[in-house]
């Protein structure tokens, strides 16, 4: 990492690994690794960014209560949290409570991909579950935990710490597959479930108003006090972006008998507008980060993930990842010279890592898995990415003819925001 040129580093802490039994006792030999990461990372002057869920979950809390289904998770969570902050929070400083919350109720309890990979036919060919419901159970109960973590800091540590504190969530660029009326209320409607699900109670206290009509009783409701518990209780939204979707309208799915989540937004996407190889515009970054601005007060935004996935089996020319790169950092450069309130960014991911989904990999660094000792490699990227990040002007293949101007346009970043890069922090 420092080789690299990063000065920040995200992680998250795993709370099985602390607290195996979900309460109660700490795991002294947990504590003692992230202690290790934590004091090692400033060691070497790079700064530690903190997750405190991403998908992982002490077992015997799914098995007393199904996890993240039952509100007892809102207290057991807060005591984890708690002990996180006591223990880690002289030295953290920027604490995510949920990794992409949105994405975890989707995956594990409406399609059945990820933990604990719950859904029911024809949702998918998963063991228990109830896909009509639960999503909408397990995002609000994720809200709340939230929430009641965020008052805890607040109250407890934030003034004695002087930290900072959010939420992450994962989001799509959605764009209209046509110029059709239809298409574009569609459009509305998708960024609604996918982002204002999380975002709406965050700043107003409630879900958006087609969330509640299209979803009707399956969406629980907030009490007077939790909406004003859960109103301004981020410091900054950590955003995970790698893509743009395009939305269709899709009216029949509104005449589905028992409508799951993705049905009730009547909508069909697709990741291409045509049949040629799907490419990632670079221009979806700016898109939301101007929808942010225009429709959430411009608040603080860390870019968590960005990355370009490929096959593990390429070792070194990851060309396409480089121009991922090149050209999302220069969206990036865009947004915020037209006043997006954007603090740092980290690539997904530093080296090659056992992904949740698929085969591919994001890894700027090779990983020989089949080596005992997991010896790493760097690819193409990350001799790109550590000439961007030590202000070198690297030559940079891209879709414009110049490829000077791809580089260019990554070296006025620094210039635009603070000469070495420190104004604007490149984080993994």
């Amino acid at each position: 990492m420092k080789e690299t040129g990063l000065d920040a580093f995200r992680f998250s802490i795993s709370w099985p690994r602390l607290i195996p039994n979900g309460r109660g006792e700490v795991n002294p030999k947990g504590l003692q690794y992230y202690n290790n990461l934590i004091n090692e990372l400033l060691d070497y002057g790079i700064e530690p960014h903190a997750t405190l869920c991403q998908y992982d979950l002490p077992q015997v809390l799914e098995d007393e209560y199904n996890g993240w289904l039952s509100p007892q998770i809102i207290d057991d969570f807060t005591a984890y949290s708690d002990v996180c902050f006591r223990e880690f929070g002289d030295r953290v400083t920027n604490w995510t409570t949920l990794n992409e919350p949105n994405a975890a109720a989707l995956l594990g309890y409406n399609i059945g991909h990820a933990p604990p990979g719950r859904c029911s036919e024809p949702f998918g060919n998963c063991p228990n579950g109830n896909s009509v419901t639960e999503p909408y159970i397990v995002g609000h109960h994720s809200l709340l935990a939230h929430s009641s973590a965020v008052s805890l800091y607040r109250k407890k540590y934030q003034e004695k710490q002087h930290g900072v504190i959010g939420i992450n969530i994962f989001i799509y660029d959605f764009v209209p597959l046509t110029n059709s009326t239809e298409d574009t209320t569609a459009t509305e409607r998708a960024m609604a479930f996918y982002t204002g699900w999380f975002l709406d109670p965050l700043y107003h206290g409630d879900y958006p108003d087609v969330m509640k009509k299209n979803a009707g009783s399956k969406l629980p409701k907030f009490s007077n006090n939790q909406s004003e518990q859960l109103i301004n209780s981020i410091d900054f939204l950590g955003v995970n972006y790698y893509s743009i979707m395009y939305v269709k309208d899709d009216p029949q799915a509104a005449s589905s008998n028992e409508r799951d989540f993705l049905a009730d937004i009547c909508v069909k996407t697709t990741y291409t507008n045509n049949s040629t190889i799907r490419y990632v515009p670079p221009y979806g970054l700016q898109g939301v980060l101007e929808y942010f601005k225009q429709y959430y007060g411009n608040l603080p935004i860390y870019i968590h993930e960005n990355g370009y996935p490929m096959n593990q089996d390429v070792i070194f020319d990851d060309g396409p990842r480089v121009e991922f790169l090149s050209e999302h950092l220069t969206s990036l450069t865009d947004s915020v010279r037209n006043g997006s309130n954007t603090k740092g960014y980290f690539v997904w991911s530093l080296m090659d890592l056992y992904e949740l989904l698929g085969d591919s990999t994001y890894g700027l660094y090779y990983v020989d898995f089949a080596d005992k000792e997991l010896r790493r490699y760097p690819r193409r990227s990350a001799i790109w990415y550590a000439d961007f990040l030590k202000g070198r002007r690297a030559a940079m293949p891209g879709r414009s003819s110049d490829s000077s101007l791809a580089a260019g346009s990554g070296q006025a970043i620094f210039r635009f925001l603070g000469g070495s890069g420190q104004g604007f922090r490149q984080h993994w």
